[in-house]
């Protein structure tokens, strides 16, 4: 099994965008690490104050379907659902 690799931005409209993304992000990260099949998850807001650098690595493609599957079914997927996401595997 290869691994999945995903590289990108969160990005972000408008500050009431960013405010949803500071207050759900904490959770979300701390959720996503402790997943079965997750070996790394970084989020880091860049220099732009509406865009985050988003970096993630999953030891499956069904670790990786089984992070996203769960993301849709929680807060952090319910509150950015219309924030833009630029990602593309690596």
């Amino acid at each position: 099994m290869s691994d999945v690799r995903l590289t990108g931005q969160l990005e972000c409209e408008s500050s009431e965008q960013a405010e949803l993304v500071v207050r759900h992000l904490p959770m979300h990260i701390a959720l996503t690490r402790a997943e079965p099949g997750c070996a790394s998850f970084e989020v880091h807001r860049t220099d732009a104050p509406l865009v985050w650098q988003v970096d993630e690595r999953f030891e499956s493609e069904a670790a990786f379907r089984a992070h996203q599957d769960r993301v849709a079914a929680i807060e952090w997927g319910r509150a950015t659902a219309g924030i833009r996401r630029r990602y593309s595997f690596v």
